[in-house]
């Protein structure tokens, strides 16, 4: 019997999340190899999730930092305000809000980052404008996303079951499904040159999940968590746990004789910057304006 999909607004499937980063750290380790270190930062992390690049930053950066973190997700906010306790980081101060109306004053940041954050907006054109408000003459901005490619092989097979179940009509679905959080590269370009930054460097580069076969690859928590769902919600619901049976098994084949599934995640990082002058960095005000908005899920 399948395991039940974990919920992400349960605490105890936050208190677990622990391999979160075995998905976002190499996005991130690549960020914070992008970021541009000074005294005296002030740092918006749009999308902080469970505090990673966040908290690390704010270490790294150590007090004369402010680092701000702005994310709707409660359960998630919950957990990384007591990690950042237990590190005992007085510099960080993390927002319940959407990307879309950041509580944040007008060029009050120096850094703006969101490690694959920007997959998870309902409007990213807005997200971006607002990151552009927020951004003091000269201020960086980094993002990290994974592409259109992400995991092609597992996608390819994905498709082949459909069209073997008669399910063809369902392939439109399987392609927005891909293309909902994983834009062409050149459409994040347009995105972030219409929000008004410029773009200083773009690279590409990508990491491989390794599984030992379908059945390994359905049962992962993370892959339960993050992707399940989704792939789900596919095809019809009557028709699903036919596709999932194949699926896993033609998987399974893969995996027998290929030694394992190999799934290629390719990614860019964006090093932008806002017009102006390099800004001299200073605490930011006091006074945070906006109101939290309410949670939604995230999904990689």
């Amino acid at each position: 019997m399948a395991a039940p999909v974990p919920h992400l607004d349960d605490p105890a499937v936050v208190s677990a999340f622990d391999e979160l980063p075995l998905w976002s750290a190499p996005f991130g380790l690549r960020l914070l190899e992008t970021v541009h270190l000074a005294p005296g930062l002030t740092v918006l992390d749009v999308g902080f999730g469970t505090g990673f690049p966040l908290l690390e930053l704010a270490r790294r950066l150590g007090a004369s930092a402010r680092v701000y973190g702005v994310d709707p997700w409660a359960a998630a906010a919950a957990r990384a305000r007591e990690k950042a306790r237990t590190y005992g980081l007085g510099n960080v101060v993390l927002l319940r809000a959407v990307a879309e109306h950041l509580p944040l004053a007008t060029a009050s940041v120096d850094l703006v980052l969101s490690n694959n954050g920007l997959n998870n907006v309902q409007d990213v054109a807005m997200a971006l404008a607002e990151c552009r408000r927020v951004s003091r003459p000269g201020a960086q901005m980094v993002l990290t996303q994974n592409l259109p490619d992400t995991m092609r092989d597992f996608y390819d097979v994905y498709e082949g079951v459909l069209r073997e179940c008669g399910l063809g009509a369902s392939l439109p679905a399987l392609r927005r499904h891909i293309l909902a959080k994983r834009r062409p590269l050149d459409e994040v370009l347009a995105l972030v040159a219409e929000a008004g930054f410029e773009i200083e460097k773009t690279v590409e580069r990508s990491f491989s999940l390794r599984f030992l076969d379908g059945s390994a690859l359905f049962t992962h928590f993370f892959v339960r968590l993050g992707f399940l769902e989704s792939w789900q919600s596919v095809p019809p619901p009557a028709a699903w746990p036919v596709v999932r049976e194949r699926l896993e098994t033609r998987l399974n084949d893969i995996g027998r004789c290929q030694g394992g599934l190999r799934l290629l995640v390719p990614f860019t990082c964006l090093d932008c910057r806002a017009p102006g002058g390099f800004p001299e960095p200073e605490r930011p005000p006091g006074r945070i304006r906006g109101k939290a908005r309410s949670a939604r899920r995230r999904k990689p």
